[in-house]
């Protein structure tokens, strides 16, 4: 990890009194995303970042990470992010406007730390420093096969398919596969590369999954996976962090995502196309 290394901050807390005003800034995510209460989204972010100038007035050391600094990088993502409908939409402005905002939360806290605050708190370890194991080539099968299985009768049964546009035409369906991959990555930089790179300096590694997590998940809610996806969307956003946390390659978490979107991206097309795809699923629309 770039800037203060999580083996160089000690024992981390699982839950302490940090945890409340990192827990009021996750919590603008639903706010944000699921609620669609932008005003509350405000007032969670500012009360967090209140309540952590308070707890770090007068104890802050050169070689311990800031609180309030970390959640302020998370803060104006959010913020950046949630400046823009997240409907899929695949028009031009539409996808204009998502690079524009995705893009911004993650760059403008990456300049902020590195040439504001000058921390180097975030960062996108490509490789990892060593080659992938066996147990990382089973689990991209394992992620495809999983994928073939779950995601369809998800899809199809719950009708949250309809949340994406209907993609009839080799343009449309050129567009969705963009989209669905660059959304996929950015996922990636956001969460796991910011908002649980940043949460890791504080607490330990359970404890700041969850709170990515919540993040996470509240953003795909909007996106587009309702109805029960979050029993989908919980474990997959958990699991990324564990697996990022064990290979520390931001190019193997990707891929893994890549992967699964593939299986989505096929899926919607199979949805919005009956008989397309037929021969590729077990459910059919």
């Amino acid at each position: 990890m770039p800037g203060v290394g999580v083996a160089d901050l000690g024992v981390r807390p699982v839950v302490g009194v940090a945890t409340v005003p990192a827990l009021l800034v996750c919590l603008a995510a639903p706010a944000f995303f699921v609620l669609m209460v932008p005003w509350l989204g405000w007032a969670l972010l500012a009360a967090g970042l209140v309540i952590a100038v308070v707890i770090e007035r007068g104890r802050i050391r050169a070689s311990t990470p800031s609180l309030t600094r970390d959640l302020s990088l998370i803060a104006i993502g959010l913020l950046i992010v949630s400046s823009i409908p997240l409907k899929a939409e695949l028009d031009n402005a539409a996808m204009l406007r998502f690079t524009l905002a995705l893009g911004g939360a993650v760059v403008v806290p990456y300049v902020i730390s590195r040439w504001v605050y000058r921390d180097r708190a975030t960062g996108f370890p490509w490789r990892g420093g060593h080659r992938w194991k066996r147990w990382q080539w089973l689990w991209l099968v394992a992620v495809l096969v999983l994928g073939w299985l779950i995601l369809p009768f998800y899809f199809i049964t719950s009708g949250v398919y309809q949340n994406w546009p209907v993609v009839d035409s080799p343009e449309l369906i050129a567009r969705l596969f963009v989209g669905v991959g660059a959304v996929g990555i950015w996922d990636e930089l956001f969460f796991i590369c910011t908002c649980f790179a940043l949460l890791r300096r504080h607490f330990a590694d359970g404890a700041a999954n969850v709170l990515q997590a919540i993040v996470f998940v509240s953003f795909l809610w909007e996106l587009g996976y309702q109805a029960w996806g979050p029993v989908l969307t919980i474990p997959f956003a958990l699991l990324q962090a564990v697996i990022f946390i064990r290979t520390r390659s931001l190019a193997y978490v990707v891929t893994v995502h890549l992967l699964f979107d593939a299986v989505v991206f096929a899926v919607l097309v199979h949805a919005h196309n009956p008989g397309m795809l037929e021969w590729l699923f077990l459910v059919s629309p």
